[in-house]
C-alpha cells in the first residue's frame, strides 16, 4: 500500500512541477478568504484518487477538493497540493500528502516535496524515512534551544488574538519560530529533526494525517493543544520530540483558558 501511495504522490508531483513552469497561465479559484484552489490541485487529486482506487477499488477517500466518497474500513486521506498559495507565488514550500487510515488508525503516510524531490514515508511500526534513509526527531531537550514551526490563522480569524499571544510568548521562549505555509511539510520536518516542534490550529485531517504518522514513527509525540489524541477531529495540533512536546503543551496552556477548545 505504501508503494502505491508513493507512486501516486510522485505522479502528482510531476503535474505540479510542470505547472510550476507556467504559473502565469493557471486557472485559479478563490474558495474562501485567503483559500485558493488551482487547476493543478484538482488535476493532482484526480490522478492520486484514480491510482489509489485502481489498486484498491473498495477503499474510501477523504480528499481536500472532492471531499469524502465511499464507505470502507480503509480510508485514504489526501491533500494533493498543500501550500497552494506558496505554489502560486513560486515560493517553493508545498507538498503532496497521502495517508491511509484503517479502522481509524493511521497506517501509511507519504509527504512528497516535488520542488526538492524529498520523499518522506512511514508505515506503522516500521519507522519513518526521508529518501530511504531512516529519520528521527531532534534531540534537543530544552524549548529555549528549539526551532519551532507554526502556521498563522489565514481563513478563520476568531482566535487571532489568542494565537498572537501564543506567538509572542513562544518567540521569547524558543530559539526561533518559523511559518513556512505548508503544515504537511512542517510536520515532516519535525519528523526529520529539521524542526524541534510545531503547533497550529484550524487545520483539516489531510493537513495532519501523513505528517503525524511520520512524527510518531520517528519517535515524536503528536496531540491536540492539551496533549490529547483528538487532533484530527479538532484540527488543533502540537507535535515535537518528547521533551519539547511536553514543554510546548505547558507553554500554550495559559493561553487557552477556555478561549480555544481542543
Amino acid at each position: 500500500m505504501l508503494n502505491t501511495a508513493v507512486k501516486a504522490a510522485r505522479r502528482a508531483g510531476n503535474i505540479i512541477n510542470r505547472a510550476a513552469q507556467n504559473l502565469d497561465i493557471l486557472s485559479v479559484t478563490q474558495k474562501a478568504i485567503n483559500d485558493y484552489v488551482s487547476e493543478v490541485d484538482r488535476e493532482a487529486e484526480r490522478v492520486i484518487i484514480r491510482m489509489l482506487l485502481d489498486a484498491y477499488p473498495g477503499h474510501s477517500i477523504l480528499a481536500e477538493e472532492s471531499g469524502a466518497t465511499g464507505k470502507s474500513e480503509f480510508q485514504w486521506i489526501i491533500d494533493p497540493l498543500d501550500g497552494t498559495t506558496n505554489f502560486l507565488h513560486g515560493f517553493p514550500q508545498y507538498a503532496v500528502s497521502i495517508a491511509l487510515s484503517h479502522k481509524g488508525v493511521l497506517t501509511q503516510g507519504v509527504v512528497y516535496d516535488p520542488a526538492r524531490n524529498d520523499l518522506f514515508t512511514a508505515s506503522r511500526g516500521r519507522g519513518a524515512y526521508l529518501n530511504d534513509h531512516r529519520i528521527r526527531v531532534g534531540k534537543r531537550i530544552k524549548l529555549q534551544q528549539s526551532l519551532i514551526g507554526t502556521g498563522f490563522p489565514f481563513r478563520e480569524f476568531a482566535h487571532i488574538d489568542t494565537y498572537l499571544a501564543m506567538f509572542r510568548d513562544l518567540t521569547q521562549k524558543t530559539s526561533g519560530l518559523r511559518r513556512a505555509g505548508a503544515a504537511t511539510l512542517d510536520l515532516a520536518y519535525v519528523a526529520a529533526g529539521r524542526l524541534d516542534g510545531f503547533w497550529e490550529f484550524g487545520l483539516s485531517p489531510w493537513d495532519m494525517a501523513a505528517g503525524s504518522l511520520l512524527i510518531t514513527e520517528a519517535g515524536g509525540l503528536v496531540g491536540d493543544l492539551e496533549g490529547n489524541s483528538g487532533y484530527l477531529e479538532s484540527g488543533n495540533i502540537v507535535a515535537g520530540n518528547p521533551k519539547v512536546f511536553a514543554q510546548l503543551i505547558q507553554a500554550l496552556a495559559p493561553h487557552l483558558q477556555g478561549k480555544l477548545k481542543s
